[in-house]
């Protein structure tokens, strides 16, 4: 009965710091992610966080269709110069950056305006690297609001000025975030670092 009681408690004390974890880092960011491009400061680099193309219905991944939509908006505005794009590429017949690319190009950014960040295998890997290895101090992040606001949350950590441009959400629920965002508190806790950092590209 003793045991039961303890795990109880325990269950409660983690289900209070995994609902105060994910209001914590609404609120600690919630003025430096924005709808409107009118709004937003400029960056000279915007960071698109990368996703599948295709859903597991074959369908395309809506997530991943309104961040080209805002990334291109952002760009078009002018508050952009460069587009940074960070995701999977952790096998040869994966390679969410290479697609963002072909859709990007496809939606008139040029090629040289684009450039790829193949390790960026979590939204940790993708912030530290655009720091590291691109060589940015300040960036927007382009994502859904929830998760601009996790990246932002890890970018000041880092010493990394940033903002969020929000593209167009898909759910009004998103349960999994409070366990990643307790996932990347603990992360900054425990200075867990990226899988790969490597040659410095230095975007300027």
């Amino acid at each position: 009965m003793k045991k039961l009681k303890i795990v109880f408690l325990l269950g409660i004390t983690i289900s209070i710091g995994v609902f105060m974890t994910y209001h914590w880092i609404s609120f600690k960011t919630k003025d430096l992610v924005f709808d409107s491009v009118e709004q937003i400061p400029y960056n000279k680099v915007g960071l698109v966080l990368g996703t599948g193309k295709y859903a597991q219905s074959g369908n395309i991944n809506l997530f991943y269709k309104y961040r080209i939509d805002a990334a291109v908006t952002l760009y078009n505005a002018g508050k952009i110069e460069f587009i940074l794009v960070s995701g999977d590429n952790s096998r040869k017949d994966y390679d969410e950056p290479s697609d963002f690319k072909t859709d990007l190009m496809a939606r008139g950014i040029p090629e040289e305006k684009i450039f790829l960040d193949y390790a960026g295998f979590r939204t940790l890997d993708s912030v530290v690297r655009a720091k590291e290895i691109f060589g940015q101090t300040a960036i927007t992040f382009i994502s859904q609001k929830f998760h601009n606001q996790r990246a932002i949350y890890i970018a000041e950590y880092y010493n990394i000025k940033a903002v969020g441009f929000n593209a167009t959400d898909v759910y009004n629920s998103h349960f999994r975030e409070y366990l990643a965002r307790t996932k990347a508190r603990l992360d900054l806790v425990f200075n867990v670092q990226p899988k790969f950092l490597g040659q410095k590209i230095i975007i300027q």
